[in-house]
């Protein structure tokens, strides 16, 4: 496999400019941003509100058009049709037909891409089982909690097999269990060499489920990287020895600095956690002045709620 066939997303310099009646230029969301996703990766796209993150998904998936830049998939243009196949998208927001039932509504997405009437009903009942609601599957979609929605907007992103998965806040009104299952269910799809770009503002989610992460500010890139090296913090050291009772742990407090007497030890980086890393670049961003058209740090609360 050559190596431009292994990249899946390619974005070079892409602008996304929105402007108002007028056409003068309103806010420019996404701001000359590259970045790569190769094949098998599952890559986190971060940012506070008003980023970019949501506007760079809506150009991905062809919703939007950049306003300068170049941005490919599966090697070709956005506008072409035959990479649709092979993209499943579970927007920010469910958006499903209230009165068509849970197995109807994945019926009709696996007719959208020309599957045969067999494939389809197999795929439904096997996502319905794999989403834990094929008890529900004949009860109608607006009836659902946005967790069941959740789920089933989960499944028809699914229905097509798709090999690039794009997930907007996949965990949003999710309890815990579901937001566990969907977790695993990624760490699943990326095993079987699925790419998936991700976008969420839990970021403990992302940490237990992303290779790299990309973060936004201002419509561009603040940070990107694997975790492993964007949390390490390269100017402390660790020492990993096995449980101790009290009087040896004393012992080593005292004379760790003079002589390592434990053979069974490691030394490495300590890492903090993903949100810390995240604030703390937002920080950075806001401290460099970078401009966004999206919501700022906030300060004192609204008066009106302290009465």
């Amino acid at each position: 496999m050559s190596q431009e066939s292994n990249i899946i997303i390619s974005a070079k310099n892409i602008t996304k400019i929105f402007k108002d009646f007028w056409n003068r230029p309103k806010a420019k969301a996404v701001n000359g941003v590259s970045f790569e996703v190769k094949r098998g990766e599952v890559v986190g796209l971060l940012g506070p509100n008003g980023s970019g993150k949501s506007t760079t998904i809506k150009m991905i998936l062809n919703l939007l058009y950049p306003t300068a830049g170049e941005l490919k998939i599966f090697g070709k243009g956005t506008k072409d049709v035959n990479t649709k196949s092979k993209i499943g998208y579970l927007p920010e927001e469910t958006y499903l037909y209230k009165f068509l039932s849970a197995e109807e509504i994945l019926n009709f997405f696996g007719s959208l891409f020309n599957l045969p009437a067999k494939e389809v009903k197999k795929r439904t009942d096997e996502l319905l089982e794999m989403i834990g609601m094929s008890h529900v599957r004949r009860r109608l979609v607006g009836e659902f909690s946005k967790g069941m929605a959740r789920r089933i907007g989960m499944a028809q992103a699914l229905i097509n097999n798709p090999e690039l998965l794009i997930l907007d806040e996949p965990t949003s009104g999710l309890d815990p269990i579901a937001c566990n299952e969907m977790k695993n269910l990624i760490s699943f799809l990326k095993n079987k060499g699925k790419t998936i770009l991700v976008s969420s503002h839990l970021l403990s989610d992302i940490e237990e489920v992303c290779d790299r992460i990309i973060i936004l500010y201002g419509g561009r890139i603040a940070a990107e990287g694997s975790l492993e090296n964007l949390l390490k913090i390269y100017d402390k050291n660790i020492i990993t020895i096995p449980k101790q009772e009290d009087v040896q742990t004393e012992k080593l407090r005292r004379y760790l600095k003079e002589e390592l007497c434990i053979e069974d030890f490691s030394i490495g980086n300590p890492s903090m956690s993903l949100e810390k890393y995240f604030v703390k670049t937002m920080e950075k961003a806001r401290n460099d002045k970078s401009e966004t058209a999206g919501a700022k740090q906030g300060s004192v609360i609204a008066e009106y709620l302290n009465e």
